[in-house]
């Protein structure tokens, strides 16, 4: 086997280790959004005004609200989880990886954002979730010959 070829076998396996690596990520990601029943509209200013919930550490309250937010409107936490679930099927099932992956982006962008902007001294989630973004770019960039055609048609040359 030439260089060439064994250089392409190693991009292609490192490609499927990283679709079934972000589809896991994300499959786990919205398993976790179903593990505790949503809290009523005010239950985290109940908590507040009952004195239950005591913190000075202003990062971690503007984690709690932001995410409670989510969870208050009583449908977008539900509908972030089913759309990381399917995203992480598409992407394991390596035949949709590609839709997968662009369905992806604006969580991995999202996750990541929140994290440098609620958690910017956390520097192991930092990390983590900057690779998860990084995988998500590659996936996209590698398959650059199957939807190039969608971007540049010759319509647009003409």
């Amino acid at each position: 086997m030439s260089n060439t070829n064994k250089g392409r076998r190693i991009v292609s396996v490192l490609n499927i280790i990283f679709r079934l690596a972000l589809g896991g990520m994300l499959i786990l990601g919205a398993f976790k959004k179903f593990e505790k029943p949503m809290p009523s509209p005010t239950a985290l200013v109940e908590q507040i005004k009952t004195g239950k919930l005591k913190t000075d550490n202003i990062p971690v309250l503007k984690i709690k609200n932001y995410i409670f937010g989510l969870k208050q409107t009583n449908y977008f936490w539900q509908f972030l989880g089913i759309v990381e679930f399917v995203t992480g099927i598409l992407l394991i099932s390596q035949f949709f990886g590609l839709l997968g992956a662009i369905i992806a982006m604006p969580i991995t962008i999202h996750i990541f954002l929140f994290h440098i902007f609620l958690e910017p001294n956390d520097t192991f989630e930092l990390v983590e979730t900057f690779l998860l973004f990084a995988v998500n770019v590659w996936l996209i960039l590698y398959d650059y010959p199957k939807w190039k055609a969608v971007l540049f048609t010759k319509q647009i040359f003409n």
